[in-house]
């Protein structure tokens, strides 16, 4: 299995890196070792983030160690997080995971979901359908 090795296309926050450890520490039983981010066609603005953990990388998969936390990233989704930060969030106003995604052109209120410009082929060529609209659609927020 090749495992593609980079250290630009995401990134995670020292405070994020101790929620996933906490959070990995909880389930000690599944045998978890990686936080699997992805993106998925759907959502409220047309794409959506994943965010789970697994056992380990898949063939193919873009790795980073960050904090004592190993990322993985399916080569599909890497086009769409270059240069994307993931934070944790635990104030009164906001709690969770957080993705400052800078290839997002506009994202749905809970920031759940995001689109990119029209005009970037990258949704064509992994099979992923831009949204119809910016913000959220009939779906709504909450539906997430």
């Amino acid at each position: 299995m090749e495992i593609l090795e980079t250290t630009t296309f995401i990134s995670l926050t020292e405070r994020a890196a101790s929620k996933v450890r906490d959070l990995m520490a909880e389930d000690s039983e599944d045998e978890l070792a990686v936080l699997r981010v992805a993106v998925q066609g759907g959502g409220c603005s047309g794409f959506q983030y994943a965010l789970g953990f697994d056992r380990g990388p898949q063939d193919g998969d873009h790795e980073l160690t960050m904090h004592g936390v190993t990322v993985v990233v399916d080569p599909y989704s890497v086009p769409y997080l270059q240069g994307a930060s993931i934070d944790y969030l635990d104030s009164i106003t906001e709690s969770g995971f957080k993705i400052d995604n800078p290839n997002a052109a506009s994202a749905c209120g809970c920031g759940h979901s995001f689109q990119v410009e029209d005009g970037e082929e990258q949704g064509a060529e992994h099979g992923h359908e831009h949204g119809a609209g910016g913000g959220c659609g009939s779906g709504g927020c909450g539906s997430h």
